[in-house]
């Protein structure tokens, strides 16, 4: 009987939860590419990217169509473009950008990640060229995504990597003023990066990886949001653990439906499985939000005292259920807060309830960080570096992902509203307390150390 109703829930799930996988992210290395010139490393980058994913937006496809599973976006995520990048220039940055962006669109994924620099503990010529490029990459190509890491808690903060990304970020969303700089929505800033994440704009294939691999990311925050408002309408007078549980056991099951697509993709490319991300990424639609969830729990405005304890219970509840369900779970695997792309979130900064600060504090204990957040186009990059820094700090000292997706919109104000359309959606511009204050602090520069619990060995 218990099997009945775990088909029957799986089954209402696809059907009216808005359940998918959110992501099947091919991983590919691309270090064998390394040539004499930039032009052939870019040639060798394409025709690998061809090589290695020419099939694999049809095996998604027949897969969606075997189980009745929709799979909403496949991706590609690359080893670190940097190590390519060592004694070239920008201009050989963005032909080997454009070589990825031109590939991916052959092969018909909508993003390919893996744009990346590690910089934690100092930086590199190729590094330097790749931060320095991301301007008129992320706004010369349509596809492509970077991402860069400054800090870790082994390794602690890189300050003059964040200073230069800081203003590096501000000259992104100049590039593209037109798009509201919504080149800015591509680049991620990570602390404690994840190796294996399928989830952009921050994928991308790391050193330990295989050859070739595959990753998926399911997300279910409507799953999620049904099953508590159901637990609550059936028992009112329901407790946080009876909330808890509820999660879980609904982790468990999307969890499962998730591997058994990436399993099976993985098998008829030919190539190994990684991982199963199970994040409640939200997109723009009512009924597919997490801040949905927290509402659902008994949060009648977001941003009121216990909105960081919700997020900690949601998260943790979601890590708990997907790790009983596999010994494959992966990524970041908990609640993402991205404002732009969750209706319920951006309702809640444009009603004053959600500031930057409390969303920092939700940070503390969600799965990635400040992401998606539309800030003033005139904010000083040491305000920016400051609130990279601040978000790295966390990650660090709590041995956390934490990332920064900040969007200064050229030209906009606090309380405008911005909107990129689709998955990307829209919100209002948030302000940012005290811009002008941490200036002297932020550039000192030099670095952080690593704090004494990254001393494990």
């Amino acid at each position: 009987m218990r099997e009945t109703s775990d088909i029957m829930a799986t089954v209402r799930m696809l059907q009216e939860e808005n359940l998918d996988v959110r992501t099947v992210t091919m991983g590919i290395n691309l270090n064998s590419c390394m040539a004499a010139t930039g032009e052939q490393t870019a040639l060798q980058v394409g025709e690998k990217i061809r090589l290695k994913a020419g099939s694999l937006v049809r095996v998604c496809d027949q897969c969606s169509t075997r189980y009745g599973l929709p799979i909403v976006n496949k991706r590609l995520a690359v080893s670190p473009v940097s190590i390519l990048l060592e004694g070239r220039g920008r201009a050989e940055a963005l032909e080997i950008a454009r070589a990825m962006d031109e590939a991916a669109a052959e092969v018909g994924v909508n993003l390919i990640g893996g744009f990346t620099a590690l910089v934690q503990k100092g930086m590199t010529p190729g590094e330097r060229t790749l931060i320095e490029s991301l301007p008129a990459v992320l706004s010369g190509t349509g596809r492509v995504c970077a991402s860069v890491q400054v800090g870790s808690t082994k390794a602690g903060m890189n300050v003059d990597a964040v200073k230069l990304i800081a203003s590096t970020i501000l000259r992104i969303a100049e590039a593209t003023r037109e798009q509201k700089g919504f080149g800015c929505a591509k680049f991620v800033v990570f602390a404690n990066m994840p190796e294996d994440n399928p989830f952009m704009a921050g994928a991308y294939l790391g050193a330990g990886e295989p050859d070739c691999v595959i990753n998926v990311g399911v997300s279910g925050p409507g799953v999620v949001k049904r099953a508590v408002e159901r637990l609550v309408a059936g028992r009112p007078d329901c407790t946080l653990d009876d909330i808890a549980e509820e999660i879980k056991h609904t982790a468990f099951r999307v969890t499962r439906v998730g591997e058994l697509i990436g399993r099976e993709v993985a098998e008829r490319l030919g190539i190994q499985f990684g991982v199963l991300d199970l994040s409640l990424a939200p997109t723009p639609r009512v009924g597919d939000s997490v801040g949905e969830i927290y509402q659902a729990m008994g949060l009648e405005k977001l941003g009121a005292p216990g909105t960081t304890a919700a997020v900690s219970l949601l998260n943790d509840a979601v890590k708990k259920g997907g790790a009983f369900a596999s010994s494959s779970v992966g990524g970041l695997s908990g609640a993402f807060l991205p404002v732009m792309e969750d209706h319920a979130l951006a309702q809640a900064v444009r009603e004053g309830t959600l500031s930057l600060e409390k969303l920092e504090a939700m940070t503390a204990v969600c799965s990635v960080g400040l992401d998606m957040i539309p800030v003033p186009g005139d904010v000083p990059a040491e305000a920016l570096a400051g609130m990279i820094m601040d978000e790295a700090a966390i990650g660090i000292a709590n041995a956390k992902t934490t990332a920064v997706r900040l969007i200064p919109v050229p030209g906009g104000k606090a309380g405008d509203e911005v909107s990129f359309g689709g998955l990307f959606g829209s919100a209002t511009i948030a302000g940012v307390r005290c811009p002008a204050g941490g200036a002297a602090f932020v550039n000192r520069g030099g670095h952080i150390p690593a704090p004494l619990r990254g001393l494990t060995n």
